[in-house]
C-alpha cells in the first residue's frame, strides 16, 4: 500500500517539486493550490486532511510579499502564522506529521557567517515576524513537527508562477535592454527547489523533527548571484552593483542571511551540490517543462 502525503501550496515552485519528489518515491499525494483551498479556513483544512487520510503534510503555502506586508501585516499573519496553527491542529486530529517551511528572514543579518539553527532569531519586518510566529505555532501544537528554514528559493516552476523568483526577475530585466543594478552588500544562500524538496523529504523519512536549515550551501552576494545567472544563461546585460543605501525597500531585510547546512549533513542527508550546477540544471529543466 502506498504511503500517503499532502502538500499545501502545491502549485508554487517548491510545492510542485514536493509533489514530484513524493510521487517519485511512491507516495499517494494530495495537493492543493491556493485557489483550491484557503488554509486560513480552519474547517476547510480539517475536512481536507481528514478525507485525504495522509500520514505526512508539507506546508509550502506562504504569503511572501515582503514589502506589501508592511502595509497589510494582518494578511501575512493570517497565512504565515494562524494558518499554520490550523494545519497543526488538523495534523494532530489525524496523527499526521507536519513539515513546515520557514525562512532566513527570521534572523537580523548582523553576522558574517552562516546561521545555525540555534542562533537567536530577530525578525526585522512584518513578513519575518509572521514566519517566525508560524514556526512557534507548529511547535506549540505538535510534539514532533519538522520546521525547515530555507533561503532564496528558485525552481523551474518559477517561470510559470505569478511572482517568479530571482532568476526569472534577472532574465526579465535582461530582456528589457536596460541597465541592471543589484545589491552587493546583501548575502544569502539561494536554494534550488528540487534539491530542497528532496532533502526535506529525506529528513522527514529519517524521522527528524525540530528546526533544520536547508540553504543553497554557498553564501553569495545577490550581485554575484546575478552575474552567475547571466553567465549560465549566456547573457551579457549591463550589470552594475548597488547597495542598501542606494536601493531602499519598504521592508528591512537581513544583510547576511546565509544558512548553515551542518545539522542537516550531520543527520546523514547529502550535501547540496554547487550553486552553479543548480543553475545549469535550472535552465535545462526550465526550457523542458511545460506550463
Amino acid at each position: 500500500m502506498n504511503r500517503r502525503a499532502a502538500v499545501f501550496g502545491a502549485s508554487g515552485q517548491l510545492g510542485v517539486e514536493l509533489v514530484r519528489e513524493l510521487e517519485a518515491r511512491g507516495y499517494y499525494t494530495a495537493g492543493w493550490a491556493r485557489h483550491q483551498l484557503d488554509i486560513t479556513d480552519a474547517a476547510a483544512v480539517e475536512r481536507a486532511l481528514a478525507s485525504a487520510e495522509v500520514e505526512i503534510v508539507f506546508n509550502a503555502a506562504a504569503y511572501n510579499q515582503v514589502d506589501v506586508a508592511e502595509k497589510e501585516p494582518l494578511a501575512a499573519l493570517q497565512v504565515n502564522a494562524l494558518a499554520v496553527r490550523n494545519l497543526a491542529l488538523a495534523c494532530r486530529q489525524i496523527d499526521a506529521r507536519l513539515v513546515h517551511f520557514s525562512t532566513d528572514y527570521v534572523f537580523d543579518g548582523q553576522t558574517s557567517h552562516p546561521y545555525t539553527e540555534d542562533a537567536p532569531t530577530h525578525p526585522l519586518s512584518a513578513y519575518a515576524v509572521s514566519k517566525l510566529a508560524g514556526e512557534v505555532y507548529a511547535q506549540a501544537y505538535l510534539g514532533q513537527p519538522l520546521v525547515v528554514r530555507t533561503c532564496g528559493v528558485f525552481g523551474p516552476g518559477g517561470k510559470f508562477t505569478a511572482r517568479g523568483n530571482f532568476v526569472e526577475l534577472m532574465l526579465r530585466l535582461a530582456g528589457s535592454g536596460r541597465p541592471i543594478r543589484v545589491v552587493e552588500d546583501h548575502v544569502a544562500s539561494p536554494t534550488f527547489a528540487p534539491w530542497l524538496a528532496a532533502r526535506s523529504l529525506d529528513l522527514a523519512e529519517r524521522g527528524h523533527c525540530g528546526v533544520f536549515h536547508i540553504g543553497g550551501g554557498t553564501p553569495i552576494a545577490w550581485f554575484d548571484f546575478a552575474r552567475m545567472i547571466f553567465e549560465a544563461a549566456g547573457l551579457r546585460p549591463e550589470l552594475t552593483p548597488t547597495n542598501e543605501r542606494e536601493y531602499r525597500t519598504v521592508a528591512r531585510r537581513p544583510k547576511y542571511s546565509a544558512l548553515s547546512n551542518a545539522k542537516m549533513e550531520t543527520a546523514g542527508v547529502e550535501p547540496l551540490p554547487p550553486l552553479r550546477q543548480a543553475l545549469e540544471i535550472y535552465f535545462a529543466q526550465r526550457d523542458a517543462r511545460p506550463s
